[in-house]
């Protein structure tokens, strides 16, 4: 890590391994460099940097870790809006940022039991680089697992949350809870249900998620914690180069906006981002309006 050895947890690891942690200090290049050295010579190495901070390090990312395909593990911390951290310790832009890179693996965890199954990846994943990013702050509260070593993913498949048949709602990342949140009010209010996915992967992308989700429903939602030209123009992409977009389907990217945000509790940044569960549900009944008017008056 460089100087956030505390802000990422590194400094308890360090407490019991103190021989396999090293806080080069404000250095991120020099981080990502050190790390390729380790993974050169058979380590695992994980490299934990804030979102941000990691940006400092793109061109040893890609020339000493990328291009030389080692598998180097980055614990993306902080990705998201940070809250009273302010505007340069936002992590808006690495989804962006990684997902250009060839021979990169790139996760985000929507839990916290999936963050633990997606750093049980990470150790088991030495075909190249790979990222997992998680947001700043608590967890959902879920019940963690008595196997805290956590059980590797399968490298880019996703998973449904929810079935439903009216629209399909892909997350990436921390919103997952939210779009849940967002297909209760759906349901319960405007008997609308949503198939809800859950990405896990936007690089490589499960193609066969997206692709059933787009031929089962008629609008199509994505939500991602980062800026745009990220995990929604991924999909998009995909969608446009196998004709999903040539009949008419609807379809609507949810990011974060194109500025940068003051300085505010995380709540008020992402409610000021329209990326809470309020916003999902607008942005769903916008996207259907005949079936949310249809809903409404049999209702």
């Amino acid at each position: 890590t460089a100087a956030m050895a505390s802000g990422t947890g590194m400094d308890l690891f360090g407490y019991e391994f103190p021989e396999r942690i090293f806080d080069v200090g404000i250095a991120e290049q020099h981080a990502v460099t050190f790390a390729a050295g380790l993974a050169a010579q058979g380590f695992k190495p994980f490299a934990a940097i804030y979102s941000t901070f990691l940006q400092r390090g793109y061109d040893q990312l890609i020339h000493d870790v990328a291009l030389q395909n080692l598998p180097v593990r980055f614990a993306i911390d902080r990705a998201g809006l940070v809250g009273a951290d302010g505007q340069t310790h936002a992590g808006s832009f690495d989804i962006a940022y990684l997902g250009c890179v060839p021979n990169m693996m790139l996760m985000a965890a929507g839990d916290e039991e999936e963050l633990i199954r997606m750093v049980a990846t990470a150790v088991s994943y030495d075909q190249g680089p790979c990222a997992f990013r998680y947001p700043r702050g608590e967890g959902t509260g879920l019940a963690l697992p008595d196997d805290l070593a956590g059980t590797p993913l399968e490298i880019g498949k996703g998973r449904v949350v929810i079935e439903g048949n009216d629209i399909a709602v892909l997350s990436y990342g921390g919103r997952l809870q939210e779009c849940r949140k967002a297909a209760q009010i759906l349901k319960e209010e405007y008997n609308i249900g949503i198939t809800l996915a859950d990405a896990r992967f936007a690089r490589p992308l499960d193609t066969d998620l997206i692709d059933r989700l787009a031929e089962e429903h008629a609008a199509f939602l994505t939500i991602e914690e980062g800026s745009r030209g990220g995990f929604g123009a991924y999909v998009l992409e995909h969608m446009a180069q196998t004709g999903h977009l040539d009949g008419g389907m609807k379809i609507r990217n949810m990011t974060l906006p194109d500025m940068y945000q003051n300085q505010a509790s995380p709540n008020q940044q992402y409610d000021e981002a329209k990326l809470t569960s309020e916003h999902i549900v607008a942005q769903i009944l916008a996207l259907s309006p005949e079936i949310s008017k249809s809903r409404v008056a049999k209702a």
